[in-house]
């Protein structure tokens, strides 16, 4: 059939039609008797380079009146599949179909008129805030419509990339199964059996004439040394080819991708990666696969590179087992996080946790600051017995003990203070010691059985002093640890900057017993230390029925109401003399002593006097201690007669002072337990 559509310009047995008005010209061809195919690039923009040109010359020959023959022709060739190249195709393939049916075309117009409407009805139902049990059945409607389009060769491009990218994928994982299941079984060993094939592979390295536990080795940098040196330096990929170093250290964690191996080593200072090739290790990397897990000590040499991921690498060519471990490590994503677990084994604490490590090193920078600033100060430190025969210096229970040889009962020292101060009487005028004391006590956070304090002597000096020294010694140690006197504790800020509040014991109780006034009353007046009880129950203060004197309800008072909220570093000065038996009376306030106590966070940091030189007055207050102790008080202290034989030769004018090291470095490092900040507190026996 012929059809001529002159407002075209086209007349031919067959039409191709690239042209807007498809509905409308359609009805015109059929009602002639003409076939009508619809070209699929109007729906998805998709034509040939060849195709198009064909087209072209097709409509071009029969509109300028070309025979029939030649036109048949022309259309065995727009039916078939062209010529085509790889580099200009525009996503044509000879599998695309370049042609449908007017009724194809226009069910496919429907179908995407569907889709246009019912993802607009999803949409609104999305902002009406549908539930999405409520908008699966619309969406499944949605991709039922959408499976019925034909797919676009973009789509089918995807498709397949995606398809061989699963198949690679699977592929791989297929290679890397039999390593996953090693690792997977080695898992799942106990670490009794663990231990057994380590130390199988101790013995293996000694049957192949390797040492497994080597005698010395030469680092020539540590890992911090190399990351700093390094830093800013080295493009992804790039290598200091004349650099050679030498590190030393623990294997921390290991990565194998067949003949390439990256292990994290970790020594006192950080951690830096290894990266091992068997190209350029040779056959010790046959070795290092075979005797190396995590956890063993080893030392490596090479050159240093960053790799393409930007880590910096030591760059190895060889290495060397120094100690082999036979136990492994703490799993890496659950770690140590056991608290009794973590004192108990405070080596794999230390091993597995870097800030455990960072508080050690600050505890003992903090000391090292403690004692040059003393021995700049000129304070000489000399030790004293931790063995005593007579328990004083301090209200505290001690730990007993017996010489056998010598048979005699000693205790370990609860204080250092009366040795020092003999040390005074001697005449050294600045003394101190920084030691272990030994308190049976409880334990708590605060608490420690045995702990550590400083506890330091100036003659010539008093109460006052000390407070000055004491602002001096501690922003000095702050400052040898960090650039700031502003220290984060908890959920507080702690300023250290000088100076620090000074506030007296009837002061501090005043401001939360107000009505009452504890310094107005007489010691001596039996009733004043009832209207004093009756105050304190009032207040909510515990016990205070078993305590004797106003001093000491006073200070119940004090410790019970005022200590815990004393967050920002405070001096409590002028003590009761009941509770404060070795300093000196206040020179202007009766039944008081000049004593101070440093509190921050809440707890009592450190402790200090006008020290008691007077030995009536001295052998006074021992034998009132003595009394207390046999009415059953273990705290109080014995009478030392050796300490006041010492003190009738004559002490000069004296400051004494002692401070918590524990304590201190718990504030300065932000450790919340006194366990954290002691490498091997006391803990129970394991049942385990």
């Amino acid at each position: 059939f012929f059809c001529s559509l002159p407002s075209v310009g086209v007349s031919c047995p067959y039409v191709v039609i690239a042209h807007p008005m498809l509905g409308p010209i359609n009805t015109a061809i059929r009602r002639s008797g003409g076939v009508v195919m619809t070209l699929l690039l109007l729906r998805r923009g998709v034509v040939t380079s060849a195709f198009t040109s064909t087209t072209k010359k097709v409509l071009l020959n029969r509109h300028a009146g070309g025979s029939i023959s030649s036109i048949h022709h022309q259309q065995q060739h727009l039916f078939s599949a062209p010529h085509y190249n790889n580099k200009n195709t525009f996503g044509y393939t000879p599998t695309t179909p370049l042609f449908m049916s007017t009724e194809a075309a226009e069910d496919i117009a429907e179908i995407e008129r569907q889709i246009k409407v019912k993802g607009d009805e999803i949409r609104v139902l999305k902002e009406q805030g549908t539930e999405k049990s409520d908008l699966a059945p619309h969406i499944e409607e949605l991709l039922a419509l959408k499976a019925k389009i034909p797919p676009t060769p973009e789509e089918e491009a995807k498709a397949k990339a995606k398809k061989e990218k699963e198949e690679k994928k699977k592929a791989q994982k297929q290679k890397q199964q039999p390593q996953k299941k090693k690792q997977q079984q080695q898992a799942e060993l106990s670490e009794t059996e663990l231990r057994d094939v380590r130390l199988a592979k101790a013995q293996a390295m000694r049957d192949a004439g390797l040492e497994p536990y080597q005698y010395s080795y030469d680092p020539t940098h540590s890992a911090g040394e190399l990351q700093s040196l390094y830093e800013g330096k080295l493009e992804g990929g790039e290598e200091d080819e004349d650099s050679m170093v030498k590190v030393a250290g623990r294997i921390m964690t290991k990565r194998g991708f067949g003949k390439l191996s990256f292990f994290t080593l970790q020594d006192e200072s950080g951690t830096i990666q290894l990266q091992m090739e068997k190209k350029r290790l040779g056959e010790s990397f046959k070795d290092l696969k075979a005797y190396v897990d995590s956890g063993d000590i080893i030392g490596a040499q090479g050159s240093i590179r960053r790799t393409d991921k930007g880590e910096l690498s030591v760059y190895c060519t060889e290495w060397t087992m120094l100690t082999k471990s036979t136990l492994p490590l703490p799993d890496k994503y659950h770690g140590l996080t056991d608290i009794s677990k973590r004192y108990r084994s405070r080596h794999l604490d230390l091993i597995v946790n870097p800030s455990v490590r960072d508080t050690f090193i600050k505890r003992a920078q903090i000391t090292s600051s403690l004692r040059r600033q003393l021995d700049d100060l000129n304070f000489l430190e000399i030790e004293t017995p931790v063995l005593h025969a007579v328990s004083g210096g301090a209200e505290a229970k001690p730990f007993e003990t017996h010489h056998n040889s010598m048979d005699m009962d000693l205790t370990l020292r609860i204080a250092t203070e009366l040795h020092l101060k003999r040390l005074i009487i001697g005449g050294f005028p600045r003394v101190y010691e920084l030691g272990r004391i030994f308190r049976n006590e409880g334990i708590s956070t605060r608490h420690n059985p045995e702990f550590t304090s400083v506890e330091i002597y100036q003659a010539y000096a008093d109460y006052e002093d000390m407070m000055d020294l004491t602002e001096q010694l501690v922003c000095g140690m702050a400052k040898s640890i960090g650039d700031t006197l502003e220290l984060p504790y908890g959920e507080h800020t702690i300023s250290l900057e000088r100076p620090w509040k000074r506030i007296t014991m009837h002061d501090a109780v005043r401001e939360y017993i107000p009505d009452f006034d504890f310094e107005s009353l007489d010691p001596s007046d039996p009733n004043s230390v009832i209207e004093a009880r009756n105050a304190a129950k009032n207040a909510g203060v515990p016990k205070v029925d078993e305590l004797p004197t106003v001093g000491d309800i006073l200070n119940a008072c004090f410790e019970e109401l005022c200590e815990p909220n004393l967050i920002q570093p405070t001096f409590i000065i002028d003590y009761p003399v009941e509770v404060s038996p070795l300093a000196k009376p206040h020179r202007s306030k009766p039944g008081l002593v000049e004593r101070f106590e440093l509190f921050a966070t809440g707890r009592e940091l450190a402790n200090s006097f006008s020290e008691l030189t007077d030995p009536v007055d001295q052998r006074v207050r021992f034998e009132a201690q003595a009394e207390k102790k046999a009415a059953g008080d273990e705290e109080a202290c014995d009478v030392d007669e050796e300490f006041l034989v010492a003190l009738e030769q004559g002490m000069p004018p004296t400051g004494g002072l002692g401070i918590g090291i524990d304590r201190l470095v718990m504030l300065l490092t932000n450790a919340p337990s006194i366990r954290d900040v002691i490498a091997f507190p006391l803990l129970k026996g394991d049942a385990s």
